[in-house]
């Protein structure tokens, strides 16, 4: 269940990526979503393996034709001041490689994916899907491992805009020449 975290006196503040910092390693997933924390639990094997076949598709295509680099969570991703998440899947294309610390990925990826948590699917389809409109992340992916769906949305100014419901091949949008097949992400 992700759930915020409020600081009980006082209400008003924002954790920025210096508190973030500070969150135990502690086996859940921690993020900063408009100066808010939310923690979930350790995904489960079917969201891995689904995640983990996303990742190899990604990897061959973009990695290893050295275009860009694939990252899987848990990889800190600060989009702005008070929005530092960890998305399940981060594209960041080598024209702007620059956003890639050591430590982060600081400034806005190319592609963002998350795989829906059957315990609180809005988190993604509201909570994150808001923030990355707002911060402008430019195709955000939303997979249903249960539904066997994904969800593809491109930033049509400052507004996401759907491609679609993909169950089989489908091509991304912002990255060029990256076709993602379906079947073999479910299996």
């Amino acid at each position: 269940m992700n759930s915020p975290i409020k600081p009980q006196l006082n209400r008003l503040h924002k954790y920025t990526y210096r508190e973030y910092q500070h969150y135990p390693n502690d086996g859940f997933r921690h993020e900063i979503i408009d100066g808010d924390h939310y923690m979930s639990p350790a995904p489960s094997t079917k969201h891995q393996t689904v995640s983990g076949n996303l990742f190899v598709q990604l990897h061959t295509q973009i990695r290893s034709t050295k275009r860009g680099s694939v990252f899987a969570a848990p990889t800190d991703v600060e989009l702005a001041d008070h929005d530092i998440v960890q998305p399940d899947l981060v594209v960041v294309m080598d024209a702007q490689k620059d956003i890639i610390t050591t430590k982060k990925i600081f400034g806005v990826p190319n592609l963002v994916v998350e795989i829906l948590s059957p315990s609180n699917p809005d988190h993604d389809r509201v909570l994150k899907f808001e923030m990355f409109a707002r911060v402008g992340v430019p195709e955000y992916w939303i997979v249903d491992a249960e539904s066997e769906i994904l969800e593809q949305w491109i930033l049509d100014d400052v507004v996401y805009r759907s491609l679609g419901q993909h169950h089989g091949t489908f091509q991304a949008h912002s990255l060029q020449d990256v076709t993602i097949q379906l079947d073999s992400v479910w299996a």
